[in-house]
């Protein structure tokens, strides 16, 4: 590619040219960017916020092995492998009784502790050091002429309304994107389950005293011991879909967390606090003509599974190999297929974390049958290696070479 190709002209009258305009600086945005520049792709990035506001929006923060690889590859993963946590099981408990998940005897692989917003840091600063345009505060309002070979962005920044010309747009900008709701809605079906339950998730300045994460059962209902580095702590505990953040004090989750997971706690200084709903969502077709959707655009799964981030990594891992096909070989090929590829994995996604969602959560009155069911599924954990295994090899991510 000329040099003359590698930047954009941003912010002058008219329209501006790239190759690949993408939709969202989200980490499914910002790695297929990476993807592509390694390959001597332009492209630009759009964001409707500020980069200060991407940058710390606190979302999941759990890194398949897939992901570790996928981001040692582009060379972003230096920090992560400082500061992140490489964890070789975890532990699924039930009203006290402990059973530990070891992944590095069931799959020789593990996964990584390290929070979503210093990933995008990470980034963010990997695409301005290789002169990958991000517009920041930039508002997409339209994508046109997606069934052509002439797709466009209608956005505006700096006040301005702009255009900009590209060979393809990714709709990495999230459920609620323009991307989504571009797809003509007599392309795809959508599939979603809205679960009778919520988590109450705390950030905390408090040093985790357990070794791996603890899934929990209890009467009480399932509570979530997590961390995002050696001093702060990311915890949960199922509440009602109703429930309302302020009749939680700090003194009442922390005690609540001790009871449900059975294990005491380092109460440290609560700095966030948050009720988010469970839900499993899906389209069964991410694309129309040019138009590519990845990551949230296209599918939510609940994070009892986690795996929100490192499944959008794996759907721009397959639209980066699908446009670097279209440049190098003249195929479409792979684009042609770029959502059937997408959805069988999605699904198997949609099936563990479903799984782990019901396995975890208080659902039936304690004694019914349904509640005496799902005792007798971690009574075979604790006995089956295979039941073991199989939870092992869908948390740490089944190989991208699988779907």
């Amino acid at each position: 590619m000329k040099d003359k190709e590698k930047k954009a002209p941003i912010g002058g009258l008219g329209a501006i040219k790239t190759k690949v305009g993408i939709i969202g600086a989200g980490p499914a945005g910002l790695t297929l960017a990476l993807m592509l520049q390694k390959q001597g792709i332009q492209s630009i990035i759009i964001e409707n916020r500020s980069r200060e506001y991407v940058e710390n929006r606190v979302r999941a923060g759990l890194l398949e092995h897939n992901t570790v690889e996928v981001f040692e590859e582009l060379g972003v993963a230096d920090r992560l492998h400082k500061e992140g946590l490489v964890h070789h099981g975890c532990y699924i408990a039930y009203n006290g009784v402990i059973q530990r998940i070891d992944f590095q005897k069931h799959t020789q692989r593990e996964v990584t502790i390290y929070g979503q917003q210093e990933v995008v840091k990470d980034l963010i600063q990997a695409c301005i050091d290789r002169n990958i345009e991000i517009l920041f505060e930039a508002e997409a309002t339209e994508i046109n002429d997606f069934m052509t070979g002439e797709p466009s962005i209608s956005f505006t920044h700096l006040g301005e309304n702009k255009v900009l010309n590209c060979d393809f747009v990714a709709g990495t900008d999230g459920f609620h994107g323009l991307g989504r709701k571009t797809l003509p809605k007599e392309t795809y079906n959508e599939f979603k389950i809205e679960y009778p339950f919520s988590w109450l998730g705390i950030l905390a300045h408090s040093k985790p005293n357990y070794d791996e994460l603890i899934y929990a059962y209890h009467n009480e209902g399932f509570a979530l011991a997590s961390m995002r580095s050696e001093k702060v702590c990311r915890l949960y505990l199922q509440v009602p879909n109703d429930e309302k953040i302020e009749n939680w004090t700090d003194e009442k989750i922390w005690a609540e967390l001790e009871n449900r997971l059975g294990i005491e706690l380092d109460k440290g200084d609560i700095f966030e606090k948050s009720i988010t709903p469970m839900r499993s969502f899906m389209i069964d077709n991410l694309q129309a003509g040019r138009l590519f959707l990845a990551g949230d655009a296209g599918h939510i799964v609940p994070p009892t599974g986690a795996k929100g981030l490192n499944l959008a990594v794996a759907d721009v891992r397959n639209l980066a190999k699908g446009v670097t096909e279209f440049y190098k070989n003249g195929s479409d090929e792979l684009l042609k297929s770029y959502s059937e590829k997408c959805v069988a994995r999605v699904w198997r996604v949609q099936d563990f974390s479903n799984f782990m969602t019901y396995f975890c959560h208080k659902q039936a009155e304690n004694g019914s049958f349904e509640q005496l069911l799902q005792k007798s599924k971690f009574d075979y954990l604790r006995i089956s290696e295979a039941y073991q295994k199989t939870i092992a090899e869908n948390y740490v991510g089944l190989p991208f070479d699988v779907f």
